[in-house]
């Protein structure tokens, strides 16, 4: 009788002449095309396994990953967050997801999961400036490695291999067998449906993913359960204020809009309610506000309502208000670098042109961000304005205060902004501050409690609020160790012994 034989193809896993036994079936599907069996390739790790405890003898052509052969150079003693993690992550035989705040250390865990996991490697991660990020942190982790790219113009074929999302989910059909362990920079990233390929057409047994804030709005954050595995490690900035990151503050600041503004601003809200209410709609969730714009494009009344609504955010984010506490925290703080960030690029330019600060948003050329972020870390800059470019995949410079004049209701675009400030480089009693400067009476204040998670609970931020008059005061004159790489086992015996 053949010795059944399973093989990678496209995606999926064939499985043939059928063998004995019958819970192997539950992984399977028959494809009449082929008259045999398929298996998607995600379930390569259980039919192994299952196939191992029924005593099954079969022939494994599936995998084409290699064990590797790492001599690690860490230059320093991972924190002790990070040990733990490892350690959660081992034992939940590695695969799940790491939650850490920006600025944690979140990428150190990964040289420290591939030397205890020396296999065939598979790095994701958003965006091209992190992904040359990645490929120079391996390189320094592991000085000897075999390291590539996928994305950008590289198309490597390495053991170690850094890819964007998009370029791996174009050749995950063809990387699905080629690697043990999938790492996920950002994996909150993962759920969409094109990015979710990458993970499914993939047999690796091991994954590791890592990210600030797992949520998504749509929800299919669910999935990263099936995709990666649970969550097995999480702390909040609170959890490692003082210790791996600065300590900090976080400070709202309420304005209050001009008499004319405020007109402005309930004239335009009310035509945007009024249509809501005609139309029963409501803006709560994410179909709340697709249904707005769907309905919205229908008749003349709902472009009217449409902006009408765009005219009222712009109000609350671009109140003359809003400037005048800008330059009085600009004056209070100054020489400390500070990071400004705002919701749309409008306000960024306005800034930029009303206190000659550079900014940077998606339109500004590679080499012109690079310069300036340059600039911002030797000191010459002394301010930055952004919108969200900054807020995720780049390598923005160290910074004690951050200024949110706008934003979304997004936790993770709050926490990812927090994070610009709370690294502690060089200064160990370093103590940063996260000013959130909303207009008061307006849907900020709503849109401000979304992002900081306290419609859904009570957070632990230490948080002060403080209400600054229109007025600005009289600006102040003060210009004047690692462990050796664990021995290579088969992937489907039991994790080795956890000792620190």
């Amino acid at each position: 009788m053949r010795l059944p034989t399973l093989k990678y193809e496209r995606g999926t896993l064939i499985l043939h002449p059928p063998p004995k036994g019958k819970k192997w079936l539950d992984f399977a599907t028959w494809d009449d095309r082929i008259e045999r069996f398929r298996i998607l390739a995600i379930h390569y790790r259980p039919l192994v396994e299952t196939l191992q405890e029924e005593g099954i003898n079969f022939q494994d052509e599936a995998k084409a990953f290699n064990n590797l052969e790492l001599i690690a150079s860490f230059e320093r003693e991972p924190y002790p967050h990070q040990t733990e993690a490892l350690i959660a992550w081992k034992k939940s035989q590695r695969r799940g997801v790491i939650v850490l705040p920006t600025a944690a250390g979140k990428t150190y865990l990964a040289p420290l999961a591939l030397q205890s996991t020396p296999r065939s490697t598979l790095i994701i991660v958003p965006t091209i400036d992190l992904m040359h990020q990645w490929y120079a942190q391996m390189l320094a982790a592991f000085p000897d490695a075999e390291v590539g790219l996928l994305g950008g113009g590289s198309k490597d074929n390495s053991a170690i291999l850094i890819a964007t999302y998009q370029s791996a989910a174009i050749y995950s059909e063809t990387l699905g067998n080629r690697y043990a362990f999938l790492i996920f920079d950002e994996c909150h990233h993962l759920p969409s449906d094109f990015f979710r390929k990458i993970a499914e057409d993939s047999i690796a047994p091991y994954r590791l993913g890592l990210t600030a804030t797992p949520d998504r709005g749509d929800g299919s954050h669910q999935d990263l359960d099936y995709l990666i595995g649970a969550i097995v490690y999480q702390k909040s900035p609170q959890d490692l204020s003082g210790k791996a990151l600065a300590d900090h503050e976080i400070i709202q600041i309420k304005v209050k809009l001009s008499a004319k503004e405020q007109e402005k601003y309930q004239e335009a809200i009310k035509i945007r309610n009024d249509f809501l209410r005609r139309n029963n709609l409501s803006l709560s969730g994410l179909d709340g506000w697709q249904n707005f714009v769907m309905i919205s494009a229908r008749s003349s009344e709902g472009r009217r309502a449409m902006l009408a609504h765009r005219e009222s955010k712009e109000i609350s984010s671009g109140t003359q208000g809003k400037l005048r506490i800008l330059a009085e925290l600009i004056c209070e703080h100054y020489p400390e670098p500070i990071l400004i960030f705002t919701n749309d690029n409008a306000t960024v330019y306005r800034i930029s042109e009303s206190f000659l600060i550079p900014a940077i948003t998606h339109q500004t050329p590679v080499k012109e961000r690079h310069e300036i972020l340059t600039r911002f870390r030797q000191g010459e800059y002394k301010t930055l304005v952004t919108s969200h470019v900054l807020n995720e995949g780049v390598d923005v410079p160290e910074a004690g205060i951050a200024i949110i004049l706008s934003g979304t209701g997004s936790t993770r675009e709050y926490i990812q902004r927090l994070g610009r400030v709370l690294r502690k480089g060089q200064q160990e009693d370093k103590r940063a501050i996260l000013y959130e400067v909303i207009a008061e009476n307006t849907t900020e204040e709503k849109t401000s409690q979304r992002r900081r998670g306290e419609q859904k609970n009570k957070t632990s931020y230490k948080t002060a609020n403080r209400q600054l008059e229109l007025l600005p005061s009289p600006p102040k004159k003060s210009f004047s160790f690692p462990k050796a790489a664990e021995s290579s086992t088969p992937w489907v015996s039991s994790p080795e012994s956890e000792e620190e």
